[in-house]
C-alpha cells in the first residue's frame, strides 16, 4: 500500500518553465511534469543549469506558481530533471488534476493574515531612488498586505517601494519594501504603510475578483 501522504498523477503534462539558471542567465522552455502532486512534481528534459534551493516559475495551461528546487539529476546528453516544490501560498497549476484531498494539504502552509488571490491587478512600483524609472505591471498574486509582482529583474530584498493602484475609483499610494527576490521569475512586495481600513478594502475587492474569475470559469465548463 503506497503510504505518501501526497497521490500523485503518473500523466505527463506539458508545462512552461523559467527563471534565472545558476549561471545568472535568464531561461523561458516549454519541457514535461509528471509524477505531480499537489505540492510538486518532477520536471524531465531541462537544459539549463540549475542547483538546489533556485526559484523557478512553472506554467501549465493558464495557471501559474512559483516552486523551489529541491533534488537535480544529471540525465545526460545535457539535460538534467528537477524535483520541485510548491511555494508556501502557491496553488499547484495542475491542482484540478489532483485528488481533491491533496488539494487541501496546501492550504495550511499560509499563515499570512490576508489570503492572496491569483487575480491580475494593475499596479505602479517606483523607486525611492528618483533616478531611477518607475515600473508598471500588473500582479499576479496580491492580497490586502501585499503582493508578488513576475519580473526578469526583480529588486534586491530590502529594496524599498512606492506604490500606487486603483481601487475601485480611489487611488491608493502607500510605502513597500521587496520581501523576496527571485532572480528571473519575481518579487515579493509587503505594503509598509497602508491603513487598516483600505487593507480590508483591498482584501475584499480581490476576492470578489477571484469569485467573479472563478463563477466565469464553472459558467464556461
Amino acid at each position: 500500500m503506497d503510504k505518501r501522504p501526497e497521490r500523485r498523477i503518473e500523466a505527463e503534462i506539458p508545462v512552461r518553465v523559467w527563471g534565472m539558471d545558476c549561471e545568472g542567465r535568464p531561461f523561458i522552455q516549454f519541457t514535461v511534469a509528471k509524477n505531480m502532486s499537489s505540492d510538486g512534481a518532477l520536471l524531465t528534459g531541462i537544459n539549463h543549469p540549475l542547483k538546489p534551493h533556485d526559484v523557478i516559475g512553472v506554467q501549465y495551461a493558464e495557471k501559474k506558481a512559483r516552486f523551489r528546487v529541491i533534488w537535480v539529476i544529471d540525465a545526460g546528453a545535457r539535460k538534467i530533471e528537477l524535483g520541485i516544490q510548491l511555494m508556501s501560498g502557491q496553488d499547484a497549476p495542475w491542482h484540478e488534476l489532483t485528488p481533491s484531498e491533496t488539494i487541501a494539504s496546501t492550504g495550511g502552509k499560509n499563515k499570512r493574515k490576508f489570503t492572496r488571490h491569483k487575480v491580475a491587478f494593475p499596479i505602479d512600483i517606483g523607486l525611492q531612488d528618483k533616478g531611477r524609472t518607475h515600473l508598471s505591471t500588473t500582479s499576479t498574486d496580491i492580497g490586502g498586505r501585499g503582493c508578488y509582482v513576475e519580473t526578469r529583474s526583480p529588486l534586491p530584498r530590502g529594496t524599498k517601494v512606492d506604490i500606487s493602484f486603483n481601487l475601485e475609483s480611489q487611488e491608493v499610494k502607500t510605502s513597500g519594501v521587496v520581501r523576496a527576490s527571485d532572480p528571473g521569475v519575481g518579487m515579493g512586495i509587503e505594503f509598509t504603510d497602508l491603513e487598516n481600513t483600505v487593507q480590508h478594502q483591498l482584501q475584499h475587492y480581490v476576492e470578489s475578483m477571484d469569485q467573479r474569475i472563478g463563477s466565469k470559469a464553472t459558467a464556461g465548463s
